[in-house]
């Protein structure tokens, strides 16, 4: 018996010895080797991303190396942001059986290793994800962090892909190199055909029967939310003229998320009007009155729309443009009357947080649209861009005027592509006429953006035809009216829609 128990002392000593060592081990093993003591520059983290996309077709930061993640979060203000929770699709906060406590523990992680107070280190924490915010300066503290079972992702927070070198790609569908605009410009008649009361109804809806598909349903009782620049204060036609003609009985709401500051903690947004014109060209295409002012009318002119001013520019890029987008989604995915959601803005490889906004969305059945890609220079390496790349998103491209199919000029394709729409003439090269900026001016916009508000548009129209249908269930219904059904092409997906077809 003495024996037994004098074996049973010594096994309970070895455990507690083990397991002092082990904790101490676990400090001691976080050395870092001389050679990743300093941080890559800017640059050569950009090239190794740019290597992943090209050579794999894609890139995650959980796939690159702690010394890689460190020096890009120290181009970034050291902001981190962590993902977590008890599995990798534990992303809503609000059905998390433990996420306050896995979010201590991991703040004492992070205390432990930086040795700041819990007010110095935690910039945010979500309210309805499991996603935190934290500023992190060390090394070792990554390295901790990733031994967690309970990390889903840590990404820098801040890093500035499209600012490295100068090299600044932000072009989708618009004149300038940020995709945004506010020159108007005169129509060309033939890019336009007249209807009822005197609207312009764009000659690309003619190419998917949406003024015949009209016959059925102009969108009334759906509502759709666009996810971009905001909306243009000096455009009535998207404020107080709404409501106007053959357009009646619905309404726009604005918001703004997008907090205008170089620094991660500030909180105050810059407001909901569009500050680019991107924005309100999208809300333009999707739902823009049906009058007599002779301008053009939207793909579903009853629609109700919410717009969000979530980023400055198309291409959602660091923290506040990043967290704008999250928190849009978000927002949008809690508004129970919103059915549809439109974002022609993206970035070229995977961001944690905006996934995990997507997914909150989709969770709570919003069908939701993404623009494939638009660009003219250094990005055209990389196929469908995040996040319409997702398996959430239904990913939508542009192509050229014709009985044979071609990619915009500026469009991305591949095989996450769903649905293609026709917005460049094959002659003249012009795109689609919306509204402008300012009131009284007409304007074009073109690419992956346009294309995706279509699709928004004709969404709606198939849904307010049937409103006790589900996402499913109108998504069937607009790939079975596309040319390519039941096939998927490889660079077109589905093609283009029918859109009477999809509401008879």
């Amino acid at each position: 018996m003495i024996n037994k128990l004098l074996k049973l002392a010594l096994v309970l000593l070895l455990i507690t010895t083990s397991c002092s060592k082990d904790d101490s081990l676990n400090e001691q093993t976080i050395t870092i080797d001389e050679a990743y003591k300093l941080p890559l520059s800017a640059q050569e983290v950009k090239n190794s991303i740019d290597n992943a996309i090209e050579t794999k077709g894609s890139f995650d930061w959980s796939e690159s190396s702690s010394h890689m993640l460190w020096s890009a979060s120290v181009h970034g203000q050291n902001v981190l942001t962590i993902g977590f929770g008890n599995s990798k699709n534990d992303f809503d906060r609000t059905k998390s059986r433990n996420q306050a406590s896995l979010q201590k523990q991991l703040l004492d992680i992070i205390f432990k290793y930086e040795g700041q107070d819990i007010e110095n280190v935690l910039i945010n924490a979500d309210e309805y994800l499991n996603i935190i915010d934290v500023v992190v300066k060390k090394q070792e503290t990554i390295i901790a962090l990733r031994k967690s079972k309970f990390i889903r992702y840590i990404e820098p927070g801040d890093f500035k892909y499209f600012s490295v070198g100068n090299n600044l790609e932000r072009s989708d569908s618009s004149s300038t190199s940020s995709g945004c605009g506010f020159d108007g410009t005169t129509l060309n008649a033939v890019d336009y055909t007249t209807v009822t009361p005197n609207a312009k109804a764009p000659w690309t809806f003619y190419q998917h029967n949406i003024t015949n598909a009209w016959n059925y349903s102009t969108g009334s009782g759906i509502t759709i939310g666009i996810v971009d620049t905001g909306t243009s204060s000096s455009q009535t036609l998207l404020g107080s003229s709404f409501n106007d003609g053959f357009s009646s009985g619905r309404s726009i709401q604005k918001y703004g998320v997008y907090v205008d500051s170089i620094w991660p903690w500030s909180t105050g947004t810059d407001g909901s009007a569009d500050k680019c014109g991107h924005g309100t060209s999208m809300a333009s295409v999707a739902a823009a009155p049906r009058n007599d002012n002779g301008f053009p009318v939207g793909v579903a002119y009853n629609a109700n729309l919410i717009t969000y001013r979530a980023a400055s520019n198309v291409v959602v890029d660091g923290y506040h443009e990043q967290n704008g987008v999250k928190n849009a989604f978000t927002a949008l995915g809690n508004t129970n009357s919103v059915k549809i959601i439109s974002m022609s803005m993206g970035h070229i490889f995977s961001v944690g947080k905006i996934s995990d906004g997507i997914k909150y969305a989709y969770s709570k059945g919003k069908l939701i649209f993404c623009a494939g890609g638009t660009s003219t220079s250094f990005t055209t390496f990389v196929g469908v861009i995040f996040p319409a790349s997702m398996a959430e998103a239904v990913a939508v491209t542009g192509v050229k005027e014709g009985a044979s199919y071609q990619k915009c000029d500026v469009c991305h394709t591949g095989s996450k592509i769903d649905f293609t729409v026709v917005m460049q003439r094959s002659g003249s090269g012009n795109t689609v006429p919306v509204n402008g900026y300012y009131n009284n001016e007409n304007d074009y916009v073109g690419g992956s953006s346009v294309a995706t508000a279509t699709t928004a548009g004709i969404a709606a129209l198939v849904w307010s035809k049937n409103p006790t249908w589900t996402r499913d269930q109108v998504l069937t219904k607009m790939r079975q009216s596309a040319t390519f059904y039941p096939n998927k092409h490889p660079e077109f997906g589905y093609g283009n829609i029918n859109a009477l077809l999809a509401v008879q």
